[in-house]
């Protein structure tokens, strides 16, 4: 008897707690630059995920959370992946950044070099794997819109979306080819082939169109199970 009553006592005491983390919602981190630091604003990628979850009636499934810096490089997520990620304990990361690694190679003399985006690329995922995090990838997306490969970083950009292809597949990572959604939106898209103003602003940061097309890719990557 006395060992009835201690299994239920224990089962009073489980079920509640069994409940409270069936309820609590999937914690997403998306961790990148300045296109991410934009993305919790009205109109960013990030608050448009979350209206289409909304629209879904699963708004409550999922906690949705920036961590964008303008600026940053992979180096620079290395740094404060602890304070900004890993802190929040977060069941899935969405790691997009590469724009300013290649970017401002052309512009600063300030980018990363191939070998090192690698390494410090690498290095995030072996910490956001040891806490069992779900890791998505995502290649860079474009400097300029023109669809004929005339802009001047696409050669850079190419390679290094091949290279997060490449970690992607010898880490058993899930991919999300946001380099490819976006140079094949463009082609269909800008018959006039355009720098800007289809997806982007200034042919880096999006525009109303650029934030829905990405929302609605991340979305995509964020369902499949």
């Amino acid at each position: 008897m006395k060992v009835f009553f201690k299994l239920l006592q224990i089962a009073i005491i489980a079920l509640p707690l069994l409940a409270m983390r069936a309820d609590k919602p999937i914690r997403v981190v998306f961790f990148g630059d300045s296109i991410t630091q934009a993305g919790v604003s009205p109109t960013g990628y990030i608050t448009k995920v979350g209206e289409m979850l909304k629209s879904k009636g699963q708004d409550t499934q999922y906690e949705l959370i920036g961590a964008g810096i303008g600026g940053n490089k992979v180096y620079d997520l290395y740094l404060r992946l602890e304070d900004d990620v890993l802190a929040k304990k977060p069941d899935v990361v969405f790691i997009y950044v590469g724009i300013n690694d290649v970017w401002h190679k052309a512009s600063s003399g300030t980018g990363t070099d191939p070998d090192k985006y690698v390494k410090f690329y690498e290095a995030l995922i072996k910490k956001l794997k040891a806490q069992n995090i779900r890791v998505i990838v995502c290649t860079p997306t474009v400097i300029g819109e023109r669809n004929d490969n005339s802009n001047q970083q696409d050669g850079d950009l190419n390679q290094y979306s091949k290279l997060i292809r490449e970690i992607a597949t010898r880490n058993n990572l899930q991919l999300l080819d946001l380099r490819k959604h976006f140079q094949d939106y463009l082609v269909k898209n800008n018959p006039e082939n355009k720098e800007k103003g289809i997806l982007t602003t200034d042919r880096v940061h999006l525009t109303d169109a650029g934030n829905q097309f990405l929302a609605e890719k991340m979305l995509e990557a964020l369902m499949q199970k």
